[in-house]
This record gives C-alpha cells, structure tokens and sequence, in this order.
C-alpha cells in the first residue's frame, strides 16, 4: 500500500508540472506542486525542542545523530550513507555498527567537530546536560537540531516529521508516518475483538529489581497497551515510574513483560523466582515474556513492531494468527 501511494503521489507531481510547462490553467494541481516545492525548499527553518529557531541553509550531505531514536529515523528516510557519526549506544540497522562512534551520555565534542558535519541531530533528552558541548559545535559553524522527547504516539509522529524537514526528506518522513499510523490503525481495530471481559492487566518492567521502573501514564508504551486492549498495572504512576514489588504483587497482573532480555542473562527466571510472586497470577500461569527492548522504548519507525510484539504476548489468540 505505502509503494501504492508513494507512486501516486509521484505521479500527480509529476503531472503537475507538465500542465505548469505546457502553459495550462492555474488549477488546483498546478497549486499543489508550487506548495510542494515551496516546502522542500532550503534555507528552512525549524522551531526545535528547546524553542531555538534554527535556519539550515542547504540540504545537509553529512550528519551525526547523538542518540539511537535520531538514528533509526534517518535511516529510516533512506539517508543512512550521509551519517558519519553516531552514539555509541546505537545498534540499528547493522551499518551502524561501522560508523564512527562520538560518545554515550558525555558526547566527544572535538571527534564531532572533526567529521565536519553539516548537520548534528541532538536530543531533549540530553541536551540540557550537554548544552556547552553543543554550543561548541554551533560556535564550530555546524547545525544542532534537538528533537523533542517523545512521549506519546504523536510526538513521535513530530519527531520524525521534524528531522525529515531538516534533512530535505519531508515527504518521505510524511509517507512513513502515514504507514505507522495504517498499521496501528488495523492492529486497534483487531483488538476491539477482545471482549471487556476477557481484558488483561500488564504490567511492563524496564529494569529488573530491586529496582523495577515501569511505563505508567503520559508514555508512549501505556498508549501501546491501551492500543491492543489491555490494562497498564502502572496506570496510576505518571511517566517512567519507580515501583515497589508490594505494591505490583498487590495489583496481581495476569502478564508480566520485560524489556531487560539484551542484558540480563534469564529475565523471565528473574521474575518468576523472586520471592513472594509466587502466587501472581502471571507467574503462576507461566504469562512472563521478554520483548526487546529497543522496539518498546525508541520513539522511531520501529515501535510499530514493539506494539506487534506486545499483542502477540498478551494475546497470542487475538495477534499471533
């Protein structure tokens, strides 16, 4: 469907300037391509997370991400050979595994200035603990974008729309949104199978214990819950939660996910052996499994397969067909 659209969509454009060539009336069509290119256009100026109006001049041929979110995006947009640096957090897709690595959570300033990039996509996230780093770069006469937070499906949707104006791909980043939201809109649509009944309490653990965090309102993840029927454990908690294990074994969940598999050895044997869970429903009935977490917790193209995998595990009758 996304390649039915993407063709489409080409060729209206495409038939838009011929009519504008051959002299032809001052239609609607004619309109749509003038927009169009309007919109495309450089220099562009983009209003970032941090309320900076920032003016790129030209369309950037190198660029540095500063965390994994940024990354999956670009490639996503099909700009992964224009990226000369990334975080050394960043896993996805494979070619990232090749390029320059610029630091974690303390960025290498002098290594980012030195693959002179024409564009650095840094992040809310962070950029308040790195602020004199990214002034470096600007002051070096580079271009820092900082892409909003995202904790909510559409802030995502915001996330990717912004980077695929600052990098001259806003049709490409307006075709993956559309796909995103298709997709989320089928996977909604066989959840409301599930009767109100027959609806499960979850409970998502993003680090284990004894210090279990947990997604619980204003997240993107209790959107994902909410979105193939299910109920969050956490839903009184606002925002990534620290939670105490009286209190979950009090809310009984009948399935527990982690996304802690890509670190801890046996996640579902952490669960299952603690002491005084013996008697939680999700326990008892064997309902722990492990989702990566790169797919939950990445505010980029790839949540749509984290939302899947969700389904799939609460409710494998439903999703896994």
């Amino acid at each position: 469907m996304k390649k039915i659209f993407g063709l489409i969509l080409v060729l209206l454009l495409t038939a838009g300037m011929i009519v504008g060539c051959s002299g032809g009336s001052n239609d609607g069509t004619e309109k749509q391509q003038t927009n169009h290119a309007q919109h495309q256009a450089f220099p562009i100026t983009i209003k970032d997370a941090t309320g900076e109006k920032v003016t790129i001049e030209e369309k950037p041929k190198k660029i540095v991400t500063l965390i994994p979110s940024n990354t999956e995006v670009v490639f996503a947009l099909g700009l992964g050979k224009k990226v000369v640096g990334v975080s050394d957090n960043d896993n996805y897709p494979e070619e990232t595994k090749e390029i320059e690595k610029v630091g974690g959570m303390e960025m290498n300033t002098e290594l980012i200035v030195s693959l002179k990039p024409d564009l650095v996509l840094a992040h809310a996230s962070s950029a308040h603990n790195s602020s004199e780093g990214l002034k470096q770069i600007k002051d070096a006469g580079i271009d820092v974008l900082v892409v909003n937070d995202a904790q909510s499906f559409d802030e995502v949707y915001e996330s990717i729309d912004m980077i695929g104006q600052a990098t001259g791909e806003h049709d490409k980043a307006k075709e993956i949104i559309t796909d995103m939201k298709t997709k989320l809109k089928a996977l909604s649509e066989k959840a409301k199978s599930v009767k109100e009944a027959d609806r499960k309490t979850v409970l998502v653990e993003v680090s284990p214990s004894p210090e279990i965090y947990t997604p619980g309102k204003n997240t993107f993840m209790n959107e994902m819950l909410q979105m193939i029927s299910a109920k969050n454990a956490a839903a009184e908690l606002d925002g990534w939660a620290k939670i105490d294990e009286e209190s979950m074994i009090a809310a009984n969940p009948d399935v527990i996910i982690t996304t802690y598999g890509y670190y801890t050895k046996d996640p579902i044997s952490e669960v299952t052996g603690r002491k005084g869970w013996q008697d939680v429903k999700a326990v008892k009935n064997g309902q722990v499994f492990d989702v990566h977490s790169d797919l939950v917790t990445r505010s980029g193209p790839r949540l749509i397969e984290g939302v899947e995998e969700l389904a799939k595990s609460v409710y494998p009758n439903v999703f896994d067909k």
